[in-house]
Formats: C-alpha cells, structure tokens, sequence
C-alpha cells in the first residue's frame, strides 16, 4: 500500500511539473510572439508635417508619424510601415496591399483625402477662390470616393481575414480664427473645407464599417487643435514648404492620432 501510494504521489508530482513547465513555455512564446503591424495610406500616416522623414525621404516616412509611435509603445510589435505621401487608393493597390498577408494582426490605414484632392485643395485656397471647387468636390464625393474606398478595404479583408484593421479619419482644418496660417483663405472657404471634411468622414466611416473594420474619426480629438489654436495640432500655410502645410505636426501624430490606434488595438 505504501509503495502504490509512493507511485501515485510521484506520479502527480510529475504531472504537476509537466503542468508547470507547459505554462511556462506558453508565457515565454506569447513574451517572444509579435503582432505583425502593417500601416498603409497617405501622408496623414507616413508623419508628412513632423519635419523629419529619417526612414524614407521619398515617401516623407518618419519617427515621429503615429505607426512608428505606435510600434513603439507596444511590447512586441513589428512594424512594416509602407504608408506614402501623396498616396491615393490606386497607390494602395499597386505599391502597399501586398505587404498584407495572413501573418499580419494589424492594419492602420488613412486613404482617400488625395483621390478627392483634399490637401492641394486647400493649398489652393490661398491662391485664388476655392469656394465653388470646395462645395462641387463636397457634392460629387458620396458617389465617387466609396468604390475606391471598397477596392481598397476589400483587398486588406482579403489578404489579412483575421487582421484588426483601423480605419483613420482626417480632421477638420480649421477653427473660427484666421492667423498667418490661414493666409489666403476666407471665412468662407475655412467654413467649408471643414464641411467637406465632414462629408469626407461620414464616407469612410461608413464604408469602413461595412467592412467590419474599427473606424476611428479624427474630427473630435483634433478639435480645439486646428490651424491657428493655440497648442495646434496641424500646420498652418508653410510658404517655406508647401509639403508641410495642412498636415498633422508631430503633436498631431502623438497626442490625435496615436491614441485613437491604441484604443483599438490596445
């Protein structure tokens, strides 16, 4: 009886050890597993507006744009940031998708403000009157810029079906002030670039959702924040370069964009 009893009791002593050192080996592979991150889009993710593009000089591609920000907030996160200035959705499908694959766990993504011209649009704005450009590319966006957008958004559930994807809105430019940034640009045509931001927003997010994907809007954090606020959170007319202009600074990047990803994806 004694010996039987001796067996059992090393028998679950074993046991217990093989428990043990299974949990172990599974905490030490979940410490050393990375999220796969890639980040897609335009110059809103590749940090245009933050002064410095020290990982791709072409694609304006910095350490302070809010994928890279992101990746290093959080343990064990790999980044494959192939967002690009100037990038609209066509740029997406032929140059980006295809660094989403089935190993990727995260998509961030801001596309769409170059398909409908957004930021040229508002440079624009300091040149001549913009006001019937801002309301005619207001009125025909709804129906242009969704197909676009589902191309796009189709490819990425494709490519990555298990992927979190975040889906970035752009903000509102503009508050009530006018300052040197905003040279150039009436009342009026502030008043309606920020509508058709609005109208831009409403369009995203609804495709973004049909999707499935968490849709975050840019225009609540930004607001306080716009061209002329104090703390502003986006650049003003830059005439020294034009390319900064009416992007995310870094604040933008740090304080807007970064915690709307991380609320996400955590």
């Amino acid at each position: 009886m004694v010996s039987m009893r001796s067996a059992r009791v090393s028998a679950l002593a074993l046991l217990i050890l093989a428990i043990v050192f299974a949990l172990f080996a599974l905490a030490a592979r979940a410490q050393t597993a990375s999220d796969e991150y890639v980040a897609l889009g335009d110059s809103f993710s590749s940090g245009v507006g933050t002064g410095s593009y020290t990982l791709s000089s072409s694609c304006k591609r910095g350490v302070y744009a809010y994928p890279w920000l992101v990746a290093q907030q959080r343990a064990n996160t790999s980044l494959t940031f192939v967002a690009c200035s100037g990038a609209a959705t066509g740029d997406v499908m032929t140059s980006q998708i295809q660094h989403v694959s089935p190993n990727t766990d995260m998509v961030t993504i801001t596309i769409g403000g170059n398909d409908i011209g957004f930021a040229d649009l508002i440079y624009q704005c300091t040149l001549a009157d913009c006001s019937a450009r801002l309301d005619s590319t207001r009125a025909s966006l709804p129906t242009f810029l969704p197909p676009r957008l589902d191309t796009v958004y189709a490819a990425i559930k494709t490519n990555a079906p298990a992927a979190r994807v975040v889906v970035l809105g752009y903000p509102r430019m503009f508050s009530s002030t006018g300052c040197l940034g905003t040279f150039g640009i009436t009342s009026t045509e502030r008043a309606k670039a920020n509508q058709l931001a609005d109208v831009l927003d409403q369009v995203i997010a609804a495709r973004a959702t049909a999707f499935g994907f968490a849709y975050k809007s840019a225009i609540a954090p930004f607001t306080g924040h716009a061209v002329c606020a104090w703390g502003a959170w986006l650049n003003g007319l830059n005439v020294f370069n034009t390319t900064e202009s009416y992007h995310p600074n870094r604040a933008g990047n740090s304080l807007g964009y970064a915690p709307l990803v991380r609320a996400a994806v955590g």
